[in-house]
């Protein structure tokens, strides 16, 4: 069992940063994909960012390329969103999400939510413009 906990979540302003944290109890992240889904106000839940299971691959969402960057670090057990040039569209709640290994590959085998088995509570990010 694999337990996540979001942190890092705020109000800021168009074109501030946040790093988001996503803290992970009972299991390693060395051997699981994670990855981060976002749900705005009144949508559904959505792919933001994954980093493989081997974590020698990253995958982005086309809106967030170039702004966000997923990272972990195996020894603090932690996975981080860190989010550069904030849009007001970027505001909605923010969830973490793991996954043991699995048999596929590429972007489409990291972005499905069914993928996940491990979810956190989520973290609010709010941008205003």
């Amino acid at each position: 069992q694999v337990q996540l906990v979001e942190s890092g979540g705020g109000l800021v302003q168009a074109g501030d940063s946040l790093r988001l944290s996503c803290a992970a109890s009972g299991r390693t992240f060395n051997s699981y994909a994670t990855a981060w889904f976002r749900r705005a106000p009144g949508t559904e839940r959505v792919f933001v960012a994954a980093i493989s299971w081997t974590g020698s691959n990253t995958y982005y969402e086309d809106s967030v390329k170039g702004r966000f960057t997923i990272s972990r670090d195996t020894a603090k057990n932690t996975v981080y969103l860190q989010m550069n040039s904030l849009k007001p569209e970027d505001t909605a709640v923010y969830y973490c999400a793991a996954s043991p290994p699995r048999g596929c590959s590429g972007y489409g085998c990291y972005d499905a939510q069914s993928g996940y088995a491990y979810w956190g509570q989520g973290t609010q990010v709010t941008v205003s413009s």
